[in-house]
């Protein structure tokens, strides 16, 4: 539900929406092979020259500090690539069908389906890699019954727009982030439901664990939720193939053995769920967000030590 705003506000968001339902529109009227392909020549053209494409290129010299700046800029190129045909396939997410000659492949089906039949539900688990939406919708093409998490965007206009998309054949159930978010998640885990999250962006709640080789702030809600009620972690890829075309890999459950001491399992747990997210990214590098400030840095632990005093 969209939060009461004030006029300015209001005429703010509208003004900033128009633009994107513009894009939208054309990227819906050409079709989507086109989009995808016109959505990356932006973001080989346009995206590139952004600030985005700065913070990309930072990381990945921190991340492969053996690699030449030429090779970096290789991959920031294919990053930028790829988040473009990410935007102009979000009007097309109706066309993303499951099984041979379509949109999807899928790989490791036989660890979801193990997974599943346990009953104490599963959570699959991933990150911005290739495009981040097909996950819940393939998982819903096999009839895997829940709810995905997701980060609203500042825009409630351009929300809703994207709620409506992703439920054309994904999971009706979505589930913003928060503690809110997280009774739901609690919720549809007891009842031996599936969870589709994306893990790998950082959140001023989470906890240090290493990525990459360097502290990265990472919520520990799923290795909880896992701990508590026994539910299956699943690490899934979603890999762009060629053009609008995709290949999801089902990983081996991550298996862990707990401690007994709920916090250092806690953190042990997430550290071990990050370290398979990084081994997935570390397969296709260009296909990852690379565009985020993910990394622990001290202004964080500032803004940490101000949210624990507030609560």
């Amino acid at each position: 539900m969209m939060r009461p705003a004030t006029l300015a506000k209001t005429l703010r968001y509208l003004a900033e929406a128009a633009p994107f339902f513009a894009f939208m529109g054309l990227f819906r009227l050409i079709g989507i092979d086109a989009a995808s392909a016109l959505g990356g020549f932006m973001g080989r053209h346009i995206f590139i020259h952004l600030p985005l494409a700065a913070t990309a290129r930072d990381n990945l010299k921190a991340a492969y500090p053996q690699k030449t700046p030429a090779e970096i800029q290789a991959i920031v190129r294919d990053v930028c690539e790829n988040l473009g045909r990410v935007v102009g396939e979000y009007s097309h997410l109706d066309k993303m069908t499951l099984g041979p000659g379509q949109r999807i492949e899928i790989e490791g089906t036989e660890h979801s389906e193990a997974a599943i039949a346990r009953g104490k539900g599963v959570m699959f688990i991933s990150g911005h890699l290739g495009n981040w939406e097909v996950m819940p919708i393939a998982a819903a093409h096999l009839h895997y019954e829940g709810g995905l998490v997701y980060r609203p965007p500042n825009n409630p206009y351009v929300d809703r727009w994207i709620g409506r998309q992703r439920a054309k054949l994904g999971p009706a159930d979505q589930i913003t982030k928060g503690a809110h978010g997280t009774r739901r998640i609690f919720t549809l885990l007891r009842r031996g439901k599936a969870i589709f999250m994306l893990v790998d962006q950082k959140t001023y709640e989470g906890v240090p664990v290493p990525f990459f080789g360097r502290d990265a702030l990472t919520t520990p809600a799923p290795a909880s939720l896992a701990l508590k009620l026994g539910s299956v972690l699943l690490p899934t890829s979603c890999e762009r193939t060629k053009g609008a075309h995709f290949k999801m890999k089902i990983y081996p459950a991550v298996d862990f053995t707990p401690s007994g001491n709920a916090d250092a399992d806690a953190l042990a747990l997430t550290a071990e769920i990050t370290a398979q997210i990084e081994a997935i990214v570390r397969q296709r590098p260009s296909q990852w967000l690379w565009v985020h400030h993910r990394w622990t840095m001290p202004r964080d632990l500032v803004k940490m030590k101000k949210l624990a005093a507030g609560s």
